[in-house]
């Protein structure tokens, strides 16, 4: 819109002057210097949402500055993904990386045979009794099942390209091996292939491909569905609800988590959902509908009944995702002090082996203390983060660690900035090759 710098910058100044602040005393506040606000304010810099954020919050406009530079979409929106018979082609590097994409058998056979490599491993395995057959079914349940928390735990200290080739082989394997026991055991495999490829899915978005992403999200679902777990149908709405938000697609976002939230889904599928609705209305600076969100999220997530005996979906590495989630909202807010104490509490509850999880929420944490003016405690986090960051080579990570870079170098002639500054450009380098 080209007259939104100048319709925010005359209101910024209309309110900064109710308030009797100079543009000294307001950047002091939002910690932008003066020169950069005097620049907002005659329409000369286009000002980004954060800031809008920053100055209501200050100026106590009830999200009327923030309305004027709304998030804008980053990319198009996705197509619903496809799954009718398809055929899985997955391909490995030396190099370390890896692609999967879904072909229907009609575009398999238009490419030639040539372009599909068949493995076989001799003779197929001589007929069972139904009963060798559920026994062996039981078996791989339980395996797969203490398999899936290794995967969790790798997926901690790896980068996506190291744990999604598994993941997927695993889903094939456990769909499959369903259409040949008996229903004693069919659903069991069904529901944990699921979680599988709901896994698989947040691997593929770490890795940055939003479409795999919603590819395996919709696979979980029919696998969970075939398996009698129609709970998970409103899960896809969820995570659509999460991708379609670091899209910036916020409206698209706020949709898909209504929807989850207000469907008969179970607890703690309604509870995320909540969650991700708050982080919604955080980026469009209604603090009011936000906080509710939370409070909802908190009320759901306290009544949620999940079998011990599957895995957890959501986050499984924080102590109090409610609590960690305020934190983040808070950021977002325009309220980064308040982000920072509720951040730096909640992640020294995460444990020491979840590299990835402490970094996602680590680099925001940081991003809080720069925005609130602590540049020193700001550069410290990032500095002991920086190694797990180039481990786990995380998309939403990056996303963050960009914004942070943005937010230090309003003060790059600091010291910690001028330290951190080489080391922080290294570790998007290092993201953006790869």
């Amino acid at each position: 819109m080209p007259d939104q710098p100048q319709d925010f910058g005359q209101e910024l100044r209309r309110r900064r002057m109710a308030a009797r602040w100079s543009l000294e005393q307001l950047g002091q506040r939002v910690h932008y210097s003066k020169g950069q606000l005097s620049k907002v304010e005659r329409g000369l810099k286009r000002p980004t949402p954060e800031l809008a954020r920053l100055c209501d919050t200050q100026l106590k406009a009830d999200g009327a500055l923030a309305e004027l530079v709304p998030v804008v979409r980053s990319r198009p929106p996705l197509a619903r993904p496809v799954h009718d018979d398809e055929v899985w082609l997955m391909q490995l590097g030396k190099d370390g990386s890896s692609s999967f994409r879904p072909v229907t058998r009609r575009g398999v056979m238009a490419a030639g045979a040539a372009s599909v490599l068949t493995m076989r491993a001799g003779d197929p395995p001589p007929q069972s009794s139904v009963e060798d057959v559920e026994e062996s079914a039981e078996t791989v349940v339980d395996a797969s099942r203490l398999m899936f928390d290794q995967f969790r735990r790798f997926g901690q200290a790896s980068g996506p390209a190291g744990v999604l080739p598994p993941l997927i082989a695993q889903t094939h394997s456990l769909e499959q091996l369903a259409l040949r026991t008996g229903p004693r055991t069919r659903r069991s495999l069904l529901v944990l292939a699921s979680r599988y490829a709901e896994y698989a899915g947040w691997m593929a978005q770490e890795g940055g491909d939003d479409a795999a992403a919603l590819w395996w999200t919709e696979r979980a679902v029919q696998l969970a569905n075939a398996g009698q777990d129609t709970g998970l149908a409103m899960y896809a709405h969820v995570r659509g609800s999460l991708i379609s938000l670091y899209r910036g697609d916020v409206t698209q976002a706020v949709q898909l988590a209504t929807r989850a939230l207000e469907s008969t889904a179970p607890p703690r599928v309604r509870g995320l959902a909540a969650q991700h609705l708050a982080q919604s209305k955080a980026v469009e600076g209604d603090y009011d509908a936000c906080m509710r969100s939370l409070d909802r999220a908190r009320e759901l997530l306290a009544r949620d009944a999940a079998d011990p005996g599957q895995p957890v979906l959501g986050a499984s590495h924080v102590p109090d995702v409610v609590s960690m989630f305020t934190g983040w909202c808070l950021y977002d807010l325009g309220r980064p002090g308040q982000a920072a104490e509720s951040l730096d509490i909640e992640i020294r509850r995460i444990p020491e082996h979840a590299l990835r999880t402490r970094a996602r929420y680590g680099v925001r944490r940081a991003l809080a203390h720069a925005a609130a003016g602590d540049v020193d405690q700001a550069c410290e986090v990032a500095s002991g983060l920086l190694p797990s960051v180039r481990l786990i080579r995380s998309a939403t990570v990056r996303a963050d660690l960009r914004r942070l870079s943005h937010t230090l170098g309003r003060h790059a002639r600091h010291a910690s900035v001028r330290a951190l500054t080489p080391e922080l450009t290294s570790a998007l380098t290092l993201h953006t090759a790869s």
